[in-house]
This record gives structure tokens, C-alpha cells and sequence, in this order.
């Protein structure tokens, strides 16, 4: 099994255009990836995007094919469509939820397909050849320990979660084990399903139900959007601070502007669909395989660092 260190070698070879051993024959590969329900996503449809021409100019034997979809059974749909009449070789997929594309990716790996698993990764184990994603246990630890270190290991807080996943399950987890043995109480934790709507009518509930709160963490930055919206609303913006998680320009900006109700980011990058397409189309043109995982770093994003994270021109 590779290391990171090598699959990092091959996607910046991709990258950079540099020399690699051709394809014998065309390759087609299907990208799978949910519609842009929120900004995250929509990030991951940009990068995708630009992925998919830069390698089909540097490789003309590549050919990629990109579906997106607005729900777990559409998504399920589009596996089917890409192996029954785009005869894909390879599939890159980031499911909607976990849960209900484990078959559908499980019959595209039957038919003998090469297939990369990226972010959310499926209930069952072993059955992607390549998984690329963020660590989603170091996002949720990092967040805890932030959390924890300002609160002095104590205070009530509550958390937004997002939609029901492997992912999501990991960000828990790290976060609880964060702030395990503090003094720390969560008040309430709810699904807010990484969307800015369900981030502001969660915290509304909160707001409402919870004459005192110390801190949130929102998971997402998204949720975080409507979270702030909330909590300005209801005029307790002095009360509080405020976790996110991903790395969207506008939360990136209020840090660096040093926004008391911001304070930092933890980042979780969009751009982890093209690392993956470049993984994918190196198991093709380079002269070895290229399976396992390769799982990126989740920093803790502060005023002193953020202009290194703050892209003006993204769309997320």
C-alpha cells in the first residue's frame, strides 16, 4: 500500500504536469458527487470542474464524466448510468450519505471498476480501492480542544452537527474525547445537516430553550453562517464564540479580522475532490498502483495564520 507521502508524489506530479508513464488504452472515469446544496459542496463542484480539464488536457487518453445529484437516490441512479452506458473504468465518488450508497457502490465495484471514496466514507469497510478525505477526527478535536482551552474546561455549549454520516459520526467523536474529563456540559446536539437554514433554525431552538450559552460548535461553515445570523438576532452575540469548520472565505475573513464571535476556523478543504481525481488517473498512467488512503491535516485556522487560507476568487 503506498504511503501518503507517495500518493502525494503522484498528485503533484498531476498537478505540475510533469513526465508519467502513459495509459495503454482511453480510461473513463465517472465522478459522482452531491449537487451544490450548500457552499461546501459547491467548492467541491468547482474544484471538480477545473480538475477535470486540467487532466483531460494533460491526459488526451482520459476521459471524465461529472454527475451530480440532489439526493441519495438520485446519486444511486448516476452510478448505475456511468457504469451501464459510459462503461466507466474508474469511479470517484463523495456520497450524499453514507449510508444508503454502500450498495450502489459495492455493485459499481463488482462490475470491476476501480473506485475512490472521498470524504464521506461508506458503512462498510473495504470496499473502495482508494479513500481520500480530510480527517474528520482531527476536525472535531481540534474544535474541542479550542473550545476547551477558552472555556477554562468548563461552561455549557451545544452543537450543530451535520447530516448523518461516517464523517459526522468521526467529528463527534473526536470532539466528545476533546473534552472528556472537563467540566464542559453539552446542552443539546442537533443535526443542522451542513446547510445555513438548518444552522439558524437549530440555534433559534437553542437561543430559545437556553438562557445561557457558552460557546457553539457548529461543525461547518455553513451551519455557522446561520448560527451567527441567529444568535445576532437575538442580540447575544456578547455571550458567546463560535466554532466552524472548512474553511469558507467569508468565515476566513472574519478571522483575520479578528471577530470576537468568530475567533478561528478549523479548515477541511474542498479541493480534496481533485486531489482525488489525481490519485485516481495516476492508478492509470503511472507505472504502479496507487490505493489506500490519503487523509489530510484538519489546522486550527487563526487571526495569525488566516491569510494563508483566505482564496478571494473560490467560491466556497
Amino acid at each position: 500500500m503506498p504511503t501518503k507521502r507517495t500518493l502525494a508524489a503522484f498528485a503533484a506530479a498531476a498537478a505540475l504536469g510533469l513526465p508519467t508513464f502513459a495509459a495503454a488504452q482511453e480510461v473513463t472515469i465517472g465522478v459522482s458527487i452531491p449537487a451544490a446544496t450548500h457552499g461546501w459542496t459547491g467548492g467541491v463542484n468547482f474544484h471538480a470542474q477545473q480538475a477535470k480539464e486540467r487532466l483531460e488536457s494533460l491526459y488526451p487518453e482520459i476521459s471524465i464524466t461529472i454527475t451530480t445529484a440532489s439526493d441519495p437516490g438520485g446519486q444511486a441512479n448516476d452510478l448505475e448510468d456511468l457504469v451501464s452506458q459510459r462503461n466507466i473504468d474508474a469511479l470517484v465518488v463523495l456520497p450524499f450519505e453514507s449510508g444508503p450508497l454502500t450498495d450502489p457502490v459495492r455493485r459499481v465495484k463488482d462490475a470491476g471498476v476501480f473506485v475512490t471514496v472521498v470524504d464521506r466514507g461508506l458503512e462498510q469497510e473495504g470496499i473502495e480501492d482508494l479513500y481520500v478525505a480530510g480527517n474528520n477526527h482531527e476536525l472535531g478535536r481540534v474544535s474541542g480542544e479550542y473550545i476547551r482551552e477558552q472555556l477554562d474546561g468548563q461552561g455549557d455549549i451545544v452543537v450543530l452537527r451535520g447530516i448523518p454520516t461516517v464523517i459526522d459520526d468521526e467529528r463527534v467523536q473526536g470532539f466528545q474525547e476533546a473534552i472528556e474529563g472537563s467540566e464542559i456540559n453539552i446542552l443539546d446536539m442537533q443535526h443542522a445537516n451542513w446547510n445555513r437554514d438548518d444552522g439558524f433554525e437549530v440555534m433559534q431552538d437553542f437561543l430559545a430553550r437556553f438562557d445561557r450559552i457558552d460557546a457553539v460548535w457548529a461543525q461547518d461553515d455553513d451551519i455557522a453562517i446561520g448560527v451567527i445570523e441567529a444568535v445576532r438576532q437575538a442580540g447575544r452575540e456578547d455571550e458567546l464564540f463560535i466554532v466552524g469548520g472548512a474553511g469558507m472565505k467569508d468565515i476566513i475573513r472574519r478571522v483575520m479580522e479578528g471577530d470576537r464571535l468568530v475567533p478561528v476556523d478549523v479548515l477541511y478543504p474542498p479541493a480534496m475532490i481533485a486531489t482525488a481525481m489525481d490519485l485516481t488517473v495516476q492508478h492509470f498512467v503511472s507505472n504502479g498502483p496507487v490505493v489506500g488512503e490519503y487523509i489530510l491535516g484538519s489546522p486550527l485556522i487563526t487571526q495569525e495564520n488566516a491569510e494563508q487560507y483566505y482564496f478571494p476568487d473560490s467560491p466556497f
